[in-house]
């Protein structure tokens, strides 16, 4: 005996702002409770930051003796780039690790859900951008063995920009993975696209007395105008003369006129939106 299900049996629920909100917001606790469960990679993430800054750092700043007649360190300088740099490593992978939920026919499944594309995919780099700045925490207290101060205010401040970069870095994963279909070939696509993001962003070195060519780079890579203010916030509680902050933050300057960090904060969060929309627009093409 079979049992006919009549349609108007079938209850689909509207789609509705508190709805796509709940998408969302399940999609996040997804990668958090995944964030959570994966040791490893916690501690992974944490060790190229920490030789960025501790090795790097002190090796550099001991050849360039760049400290400045001892007003400010290079492992001070470094430290914003430090952040930076695991920020993009952490949301970059978190972004492209949609792959594996393809892979595994777990994202064809959130597909199918009377949602919509943008739901699940801002709750991914909302996830994205949680992971990032929870491993930028441990980062932050070591801010004190490079010098940089404990300054609330300050903290507050890199832990809302560092959010914001890792909202930005997942949403350009998730445009990377839109035709991926296996992890084997995300891998070497990611190392591809964030290896130039990373050197371009003046995450490692100062953006003052560079060749044209090398400014010209960083001035049209979207993650300098990132990097720029971390590294903003923390020389503005630092005390250093002006000759200093000069030579080690001398800002982003276009023509002859210095961008604002208010400005540079409005082009990360243009870059958001223009990647987020991306990705939803290539996502639905190609699922």
């Amino acid at each position: 005996m079979t049992t006919t299900v009549r349609p108007e049996a079938l209850h689909i629920p509207e789609s509705s702002l508190a709805t796509e909100a709940r998408a969302a917001t399940v999609v996040w606790q997804r990668e958090m409770i995944r964030f959570a469960k994966d040791r490893s990679r916690i501690l992974s993430s944490l060790a190229q930051p920490l030789l960025f800054l501790f090795v790097l750092g002190t090796g550099l700043g001991s050849l360039l003796n760049s400290s400045a007649g001892g007003a400010v360190g290079f492992t001070t300088f470094l430290f914003p780039g430090v952040m930076a740099i695991s920020v993009l490593f952490t949301a970059a992978f978190a972004g492209i690790s949609i792959v594996w939920d393809r892979e595994f026919g777990f994202l064809r499944e959130m597909l199918v859900a009377p949602v919509s594309t943008a739901s699940i995919l801002v709750g991914k780099a909302l996830g994205g951008a949680s992971v990032a700045t929870l491993q930028c925490l441990v980062l932050l207290a070591l801010a004190g063995l490079v010098g940089v101060p404990y300054d609330p205010l300050m903290l507050l401040a890199m832990i809302g920009l560092i959010f914001l970069m890792g909202f930005m870095i997942t949403a350009l994963g998730l445009v990377l993975a839109a035709r991926v279909r296996q992890v084997q070939s995300a891998m070497p696509l990611v190392q591809l696209v964030i290896t130039p993001l990373m050197f371009l962003s003046g995450a490692l070195f100062p953006l003052s007395g560079l060749p044209t060519w090398l400014a010209v780079l960083t001035h049209v890579n979207p993650m300098t105008y990132a990097v720029e203010p971390l590294r903003s916030v923390v020389f503005d509680h630092l005390d250093v003369d002006a000759a200093t902050r000069a030579r080690f933050d001398p800002g982003i300057v276009w023509g002859t006129w210095p961008v604002p960090v208010g400005v540079q904060i409005l082009i990360t969060l243009a870059c958001c939106v223009l990647l987020l929309a991306l990705a939803v627009w290539r996502f639905r093409r190609t699922e």
